[in-house]
């Protein structure tokens, strides 16, 4: 069995003083996939780094310092490693990279969160057109190799309405546009991925893995699933279980996302 976490951390440098070291010093996990590290190598608590023994691949912004940044830890080496994904307008912002490890690829991704009608909205919309065709690319290059492949992290889009609480007060907000849901739904069906925890929690609301720190969102649960493991179809077969690893309490929460955890029968 292989478990593969993802977790956005909001800040390693904040999280770090929260809970982050003894989670990453407990999980029971082969892979952590981390987004919005916001911090270079240099910037990583010693804590941190050291926490749980794992290999570290970082991948900080070099367009905005203390800005997103992604990382993928593993317990065993990886036999190879790329940061970004062959974009001139991405690669450096910090928000991919991925490792090769028997039997797989696996990613950290932190896809723009966009704002309705701003150029950042536009920001987002290049970013997923670009990357809907280097996923398939990556999993076939990837088949080549005898690897399934797998994108972990903050996609910032809920799909469904079943993916977040409050759908019907966000139909215009960031991450539930309608142009955002059709292209996931292009992702899942045209080029053939899938959405690995609602495959194995269908029909249900949730399970959500953010909350806004507004208010009593969390409390309420009144959150979004947007913290997805996005796989090939070989390996989503053999997911077995799907959890999010949420406080107890929010006064215990070490970032406004909680950790998304999925086993595969490896």
């Amino acid at each position: 069995m292989r478990t593969i976490a993802t977790a956005n951390v909001n800040g390693v440098r904040a999280a770090a003083k929260k809970g982050l070291v003894e989670w990453l010093t407990n999980v029971e996990a082969d892979v952590v996939l981390l987004q919005e590290v916001r911090a270079d190598e240099a910037q990583i608590p010693a804590e941190a780094a050291e926490a749980g023994g794992w290999h570290w691949v970082l991948a900080p912004s070099l367009t905005a310092k203390g800005r997103a940044g992604v990382a993928v830890l593993t317990r065993q080496a990886p036999e190879a490693s790329r940061i970004g994904f062959g974009s001139t307008e991405f690669d450096g912002s910090g928000r991919y990279a991925e490792v090769d490890l028997p039997g797989l690829t696996v990613a950290s991704l932190y896809l723009p969160s966009g704002e309705t009608d701003t150029p950042r909205q536009e920001e987002k919309e290049r970013f997923m057109g670009a990357f809907a065709d280097y996923l398939v690319t990556a999993a076939a290059k990837a088949a080549g190799l005898g690897r399934e492949y797998l994108v972990c992290g903050d996609w910032n889009i809920a799909h469904a309405e079943a993916d977040l609480k409050n759908w019907k007060s966000n139909k215009k907000t960031a991450g539930f546009l309608p142009e955002e849901r059709a292209w996931l739904t292009d992702v899942y069906g045209t080029r053939g991925f899938v959405d690995v925890v609602r495959a194995l929690h269908p029909g249900v609301e949730g399970p959500y893995s953010w909350w806004s720190y507004r208010g009593r969102a969390f409390d309420n649960d009144a959150g979004w699933r947007i913290d997805l493991h996005v796989a090939t179809a070989g390996l989503a077969a053999k997911a077995t279980k799907a959890w999010v690893d949420r406080a107890a309490a929010h006064d215990q929460r070490w970032s406004d996302h909680a950790p998304v955890l999925v086993t595969y029968d490896h």
